[in-house]
């Protein structure tokens, strides 16, 4: 059975982190394919003003060009109605039937998780993988104790079990950078240089050549 990873966000812009996070889950979990889902914009984040699509989308293909094990999917960006979580992973898992399907969510997403909608489903539907952070504490409490049953944790270099079995939860701390989008943007905002330093070359040169987040 194929194990596809589907990371969805904005991706406003890409960075090392994202791809750093593809590289160390497709080894942890020995996954066949890592797929970026660049939400056409957020549902849960209705207030917040995305860079267009197209950029985020360009960026992405950009980032991973060199990367053969890597994909971006249109999903969600040609979906006729912007896409809730739940229902972007019930098309994959429908158009996907005999593939082991993982969920990736940074831990910013797992604190905020009970806001989304149909959570429960979400966490529900396919195996999750949790990224950490180090400036954010992983809880428990604010979910159910269906759910906390399900969760593995994988901190402090354990490795994978079986898969096979009940969806799980997985709790990873393979990746330890503390870089994020809001931080690359407001660099830029600023005229601080050392921002290239926390994507590609090509993403870096895409920003300055279209004058992104001035």
């Amino acid at each position: 059975m194929r194990k596809i990873a589907f990371y969805g966000g904005s991706f406003d812009p890409p960075h090392c982190g994202h791809l750093t996070i593809a590289r160390k889950l497709g080894e942890q979990f020995k996954l066949d394919e890592f797929v970026f889902v660049p939400a056409f914009h957020a549902p849960h984040k209705r207030d917040k003003n995305p860079t267009s699509a197209f950029h985020r989308y360009a960026m992405l293909a950009l980032a991973t060009n060199e990367q053969a094990e890597i994909s971006i999917s249109k999903l969600e960006l040609e979906a006729p109605e912007r896409p809730y979580t739940f229902e972007t992973l019930e098309r994959l898992k429908n158009e996907l039937p005999s593939a082991d399907i993982f969920f990736v969510m940074g831990a910013d997403s797992w604190v905020d998780i009970t806001t989304w909608r149909e959570w429960e489903k979400v966490l529900t539907s396919v195996n999750i993988v949790v990224i950490t952070r180090p400036d954010y504490e992983i809880g428990f409490s604010h979910v159910t104790a269906e759910i906390r049953r399900r969760i593995v944790d994988l901190r402090g270099g354990k490795e994978v079990d079986s898969i096979a079995g009940d969806l799980k939860i997985y709790i990873s701390d393979a990746v330890n950078i503390d870089v994020s989008a809001t931080e690359i943007r407001q660099k830029i905002r600023a005229d601080e240089n050392d921002w290239r330093e926390l994507t590609s070359g090509e993403v870096a040169r895409y920003i300055e050549k279209y004058k992104l987040y001035k």
